[in-house]
């Protein structure tokens, strides 16, 4: 997976790209693709994982299947953690 960290539109100092890297690598890791009025070539999805520390991230991103740009990056919140917690329980 290769990230494109260039001019990025949010702030890093609160989750960091390797947190957010290993959020994308959690095995467990939510890919949702939202309800959208945009086309393919636009499309926006969610990721929710934890980094290797287990914090939460959720993250908006773009893919064309080889690179990945993040648009927005954040710590969960306590919402998405229980979402999150209930759909791997799901499929445990």
């Amino acid at each position: 997976m290769e990230f494109d960290w260039l001019d990025l539109n949010f702030d890093l100092s609160s989750v960091t790209p390797k947190e957010i890297e290993e959020s994308f690598e959690d095995p467990f890791a939510l890919r949702l693709l939202p309800d959208s009025e945009y086309g393919e070539e636009e499309a926006r999805y969610f990721c929710l994982g934890k980094s290797v520390r287990s914090r939460g991230i959720f993250s908006v991103f773009w893919t064309d299947g080889k690179r990945y740009r993040v648009i927005l990056a954040r710590e969960m919140t306590e919402d998405e953690v229980n979402f999150y917690d209930r759909k791997n329980a799901e499929f445990s």
